[in-house]
């Protein structure tokens, strides 16, 4: 087990609430209790159930005074929540110790905080708990009270028998613990992928949110700006040639007309009426995904060919930012030369990006996709910022998934060098009016909420066709 690097978005996924021990414990303290009351009352076997009540009562009154000192919904830090984790193990380990050690039938109960902490905490609190469990483990093999039997029978584990119950218990624990860990670990990297991917929605969504305070800012200047254009225009008739301020008013009434002109640009970003800019076909959105990645040393070609029209698809920054990211790490491992093609058929659209690198590495081709993967072809990147293959890409594949794409990876056929990297749609959800976009912005209300949902409809500046 080891511990990943965690960042502020993982922090929520490393701490346990108060209230999930809490209750585990009180668990614990019932069937602690039953345990007792059916050995000693309806078994009658001799128990020291004084001592052993004791420390069953010990850890309800912990319960009562975390729950009378904290709110439930706490979320406790890493060291405090292993601290009571081990407050556990050392309270199982006092009963244990009274009813027999190992040879007590509930002995396995001492991985039970091990499992909580493997999958709530880092690995690091969770080999420290492990290995007091273990410690414990060790002690109670040697050094216990009899097991409670009947009166007048002796009951004793042969010695082998005890180190067998030893080395299963520790070697269940081990396995256990670290196969809870890594399970709850991907969940976590899956978790922390997630919120990565909608914060980058969201930063697109901001972005959709500017265009639409900008058409907003368009409309209300306008009235005023158009009284200052007349005004300046009767004043400027009136005046007789010569006069000193007709200059002024030249240059008042010239840069009345150039706002003008420029409201009129910022109120038609988002006109619905302006499908140019509303939609755009496969030529410029290939553009716009390679344009920002040109002068960086590699040559990057572009091609387009099909049968029929050209597909025509809407403004979609999940696309964008998709295809985008997979150039980016193209580019980022080739030598001289990524291609980036374009085809399309009646059914079908296909955009593949190829590069003339080391290509994705044997052991990692069928795991690509998964968070926090590592760098392809055993090499750091030669360029770019990318810095390898992980979140970046699993970004990409949730963003483009979204849209009804599916995404195929894998190395060009020898002599050849390089990664493959395939995305293709069906034609019909590449043209459709898709919704990832979509600002979840509804709590506005009025003004505010109809010119954000229109302004989702387009992300970005003005394009050049390709």
């Amino acid at each position: 087990m080891a511990d990943h690097p965690t960042s502020n978005i993982t922090l929520p996924h490393r701490r346990l609430k108060l209230d999930t021990l809490v209750r585990l414990r009180w668990l614990a303290v019932g069937g602690q209790t039953a345990a007792l009351l059916v050995v000693h009352v309806g078994l009658g076997y001799p128990t020291p159930a004084g001592p052993a009540f004791a420390m069953v009562a010990l850890s309800a009154w912990f319960n009562i005074f975390l729950k009378i000192r904290s709110p439930s919904a706490m979320r406790l830090s890493e060291r405090a929540a292993a601290l009571q984790l081990a407050y556990d193990i050392l309270q199982m380990s006092g009963l244990l110790f009274l009813t027999g050690g190992l040879g007590n039938p509930f002995a396995f109960l001492l991985m039970a905080p091990v499992m909580v902490s493997a999958t709530g905490l880092s690995a690091r609190y969770t080999v420290v708990l492990g290995i007091l469990a273990t410690v414990c483990a060790s002690v109670l093999a040697v050094l216990h009270l009899p097991l409670p039997w009947p009166i007048g029978d002796d009951f004793s584990l042969p010695v082998v028998y005890s180190v067998g119950i030893w080395i299963a218990l520790v070697s269940t624990l081990g396995f256990m613990a670290t196969y809870a860990f890594r399970v709850a670990e991907e969940a976590r990297q899956l978790a922390d992928a997630l919120a990565a991917t909608e914060l980058v929605l969201a930063r697109e969504q901001h972005l959709n949110a500017l265009d639409g305070l900008a058409t907003a800012a368009a409309h209300e200047l306008g009235t005023p700006l158009a009284t200052i254009y007349l005004v300046a225009k009767e004043l400027s008739g009136e005046l007789e040639d010569g006069d000193p301020h007709m200059e002024d008013l030249a240059l008042i009434h010239s840069q009345a007309e150039r706002c003008r002109g420029i409201l009129r640009q910022l109120t038609s970003l988002s006109s619905e009426a302006d499908r140019t800019y509303q939609r755009m076909p496969v030529s410029q959105l290939l553009e716009d995904v390679i344009d920002p990645h040109r002068g960086t040393g590699v040559a990057i070609h572009a091609t387009r060919s099909g049968s029929g029209s050209e597909p025509v698809g809407t403004r979609n920054a999940a696309i964008r930012y998709g295809l985008g990211n997979l150039l980016e790490n193209a580019v980022d491992f080739a030598k001289t030369r990524v291609d980036v093609s374009a085809s399309w058929d009646d059914t079908a659209l296909s955009i593949s990006i190829m590069d003339d690198g080391p290509g994705f590495s044997d052991n990692i081709l069928g795991k690509i996709g998964d968070p926090y993967l590592s760098i392809r072809g055993g090499k750091s990147p030669q360029r770019g910022t990318g810095g390898g293959l992980g979140l970046g890409i699993f970004i990409a594949k949730t963003l483009l998934e979204r849209t009804g794409a599916k995404l195929s990876l894998d190395n060009l056929a020898p002599p050849r060098t390089g990664a493959h990297i395939r995305v293709s749609w069906p034609r019909k959800a590449f043209e459709h009016d898709s919704t990832v976009d979509e600002a979840p912005f509804s709590a506005h209300n009025g003004k505010n909420a109809r010119l954000t949902q229109a302004a989702t409809d387009d992300s970005s500046g003005p394009q050049v066709d390709a």
